[in-house]
């Protein structure tokens, strides 16, 4: 398992929060994701040999929010 941490532009409430998380667990390969208003970010854990970051950017972003390294 790797960790990574996205930061992540365009929350602003709860709903996002969960809307974030949502996306993130569901890619295969994603073990587990912290998502944070405050910090703006995600902390995602998962198996690099079934996704990579560019995979996690692409899925955060296809909802709608802005996500970098």
């Amino acid at each position: 398992m790797e960790t990574l941490t996205l930061h992540i532009d365009g929350m602003t409430c709860g709903g996002c929060v969960k809307s974030v998380t949502r996306i993130l667990t569901g890619i295969d390969g994603v073990a587990k994701a912290e998502v944070s208003l405050e910090n703006k970010n995600a902390v995602i854990e998962f198996d690099p040999a079934k996704t990579n970051a560019a995979a996690l950017i692409d899925a955060v972003e296809d909802g709608g929010y802005d996500a970098a390294l």
